[in-house]
């Protein structure tokens, strides 16, 4: 309950993101609706109640890539059974923030959780989010007496399956934290990205939990460049989006940081760069930056900076 005190608490504040406000809860007793797109016959997004989660049908079973918020883990899957009778059989998730794995809990105890490695060490850490929460928050699945957490980690790449069911997992270095996996389905050309490309707006850089911003702009650069990808799935945007707007999206990070650090070269503040940085021209439909999340991911970039 304390946990989602603080949660309540922060999400009335009203002086978040784009990203928050897509996980803001609506009010204790409302209804917690989870929206379907279909993106290929074996493949939905289910939106709502936290990072969009990624279902795809295989022949073993039903895979999710990421669970939402604490208390949607039962409507999401709910919401599957409205499109396949299969089981699921696992979990994937893209990072280790509480919007993307609370839901985790909630699943059956025999189901797979795979993470990337240092992933499952924020989980078990459970940091709070930098620009967002403050104080420790409780560890969800500790309170549930380990149900819900990573099983299985990867290092830099992992496969599971194989033809039409074959899934990618990829790590290319620290971004939105110090874990976050790249999800392809190969058949599909689709990759789900997690919150290291939420929606077109400032992210979070969250250095409590591995995230950088000087190494932000590579890795999804790197990302960006995988082979055989045309859709990407996004933690937070309500449509998907392309790998081409992937790799604007790592130029837009690579233009606030530099701003960042010349700042700090002049002598400047990081209220001076939450004041004064404006989006650049080139990204004509990327949100109004939010001075405080410009002011915390600028406190990132001057702290990895000389």
């Amino acid at each position: 309950m304390r946990r989602l005190f603080v949660l309540g608490a922060l999400f009335t504040a009203g002086s978040l993101s784009m990203a928050v406000a897509a996980f803001q809860p609506a009010g204790q007793n409302a209804p917690k609706v989870v929206e379907v797109d279909k993106l290929k016959d074996n493949l939905y997004v289910m939106k709502g109640g936290g990072g969009n989660s990624a279902v795809f049908i295989t022949a073993d079973g039903v895979t999710v890539v990421d669970t939402k918020l604490p208390g949607w883990g039962t409507p999401l899957l709910e919401k599957i059974k409205s499109v396949t009778d299969k089981p699921v059989v696992r979990i994937i998730n893209t990072h280790t923030h509480f919007d993307h794995v609370s839901g985790n809990v909630e699943f059956p105890a025999t189901v797979d959780v795979v993470t990337h490695e240092n992933t499952k060490t924020y989980m078990d850490q459970a940091n709070p989010v930098y620009g967002l929460q403050t104080g420790q928050q409780t560890n969800i699945f500790k309170e549930n007496g380990g149900r819900g957490m990573s099983k299985r980690t990867f290092k830099d790449k992992m496969t599971i399956g194989r033809g039409a069911d074959q899934i990618d997992l990829y790590y290319f270095g620290r971004a939105h934290t110090g874990g976050d996996a790249y999800v392809v389905f190969p058949a599909l050309r689709v990759m789900h990205a997690g919150d290291t490309f939420p929606t077109r707006d400032m992210p979070i850089m969250d250095k409590n939990n591995g995230g950088s911003a000087v190494a932000y702009s590579a890795t999804l650069a790197k990302a960006a460049a995988v082979n055989g990808v045309d859709t990407i799935i996004n933690g937070h945007n309500a449509t998907t989006t392309t790998p081409a707007d992937l790799k604007l999206y790592s130029e837009f990070i690579a233009d606030f940081v530099k701003f960042a650090q010349d700042a700090k070269k002049g002598g400047k503040t990081v209220d001076d760069v939450a004041s004064s940085w404006a989006v650049p021209a080139k990204y004509a439909n990327y949100a109004k930056p939010n001075p405080a999340r410009v002011k915390a991911d600028a406190q990132v970039a001057f702290d990895e900076s000389k």
